[in-house]
């Protein structure tokens, strides 16, 4: 939440300067996109940027341009300020087969869309989003259908989390 410093209050026609009550300016949430061959997991960001929520799982169509135009609808819809793309690194670090195919679409993407496009490791995102299912007992046709879009959430919770840090270290270094 920002909160504005001073305004201008008129009071019987004189202006004074006081402080502002707090006032709500919106923020802008951040999107998560787990992309693989055919779907894209989507979750968003609370307002506050701090919890990440699973929200859909995009079939993927024969057509790029489309596949797109349904994350950008999803974007403007949720007043999204910045797209993480998880980049599906090896174990060892390096960009395999999956990694080139996702650093061409979030290129596609960048080409797409006004706001910030960002890549994030998401090596094992799956795998934790798989075990967080297990753990809550899910059939396998559950998991199935909502993993992509969990696997998305965990993958963005860890950009989150990381830039939250980010900040926390930046304030006590300027103490």
């Amino acid at each position: 939440m920002r909160i504005c410093s001073l305004v201008g209050v008129r009071h019987g026609g004189s202006e004074r300067r006081s402080a502002a009550l707090p006032e709500r300016i919106p923020e802008l949430r951040i999107m998560g996109l787990d992309v693989g061959d055919k779907t894209i997991g989507v979750a968003v960001s609370d307002e506050l940027g701090v919890a990440a929520n699973p929200v859909v799982v995009i079939q993927r169509t024969a057509s790029l341009k489309r596949d797109i135009a349904e994350v950008r609808r999803l974007a403007e819809e949720r007043d999204v300020g910045q797209i993480v793309v998880g980049m599906p690194l090896m174990l060892d670090g390096t960009v395999g087969i999956q990694a080139e195919k996702v650093q061409a679409f979030v290129e596609a993407l960048r080409r797409r869309v006004r706001i910030p496009v960002v890549v994030w490791d998401e090596r094992l995102t799956t795998v934790e989003a798989e075990r967080l299912l297990m753990e809550m007992d899910q059939s396998r046709a559950k998991r199935k259908k909502i993993i992509d879009k969990l696997a998305a959430a965990v993958m963005l919770q860890s950009y989150l989390d990381r830039q939250s840090a980010k900040v926390s270290s930046e304030v006590e270094g300027a103490e």
